[in-house]
């Protein structure tokens, strides 16, 4: 395995170790190099939620829209504050999963939505995401989650990795 994909890159990359499934949910544990300790994920849902959250806190990628609040603007940016990397590069592409390992960037987040790449480092692939969705597609069908027959022609799949 040439490992050619295995860097994280920028300040907002994640490793996301897989280490069960059950039906078509995923469970494991969220890396960053701002935190030593996991963040235990047990499901889609909280998984989309620790990386948004941890986008809105380090403010990269800066989000395309602006979230609407009833909070003061001082409150706002008090999550925001500067942060230091505690976690080398190395530190976090040694953490691995049981069923996975993803190496997630997230270069823009516009349109609702995040467009990025996502490494699967058991196979060394990257491959390009449009959208969440596609991020996730991209995973369940990694782990053996995904429904082969939903997979369209226009949607990024393994099979187009880089190399």
């Amino acid at each position: 395995m040439s490992k050619s994909q295995w860097y994280i890159g920028a300040p907002n990359g994640v490793v996301l170790c897989v280490d069960g499934a059950e039906g078509q949910s995923i469970n494991g544990r969220l890396y960053h190099g701002y935190r030593r300790e996991a963040l235990p994920v047990r499901n889609i849902e909280q998984l989309l939620f620790e990386m948004e959250h941890f986008y809105d806190s380090i403010n990269f990628p800066h989000p395309g829209t602006s979230s609407r609040t009833f909070q003061h603007r001082t409150e706002q940016t008090r999550h925001t504050a500067e942060r230091a990397r505690i976690m080398s590069d190395e530190e976090l592409l040694s953490r691995h999963g049981d069923l996975g390992t993803f190496i997630i960037r997230v270069q823009h987040r516009q349109n609702s939505s995040w467009q990025g790449r996502i490494t699967w480092m058991d196979e060394d692939k990257t491959v390009y995401f449009r959208s969440m969705w596609e991020m996730l597609k991209l995973i369940d069908s990694a782990v053996g989650t995904a429904d082969q027959q939903e997979e369209s022609l226009d949607e990024p799949s393994w099979a187009d990795h880089e190399e």
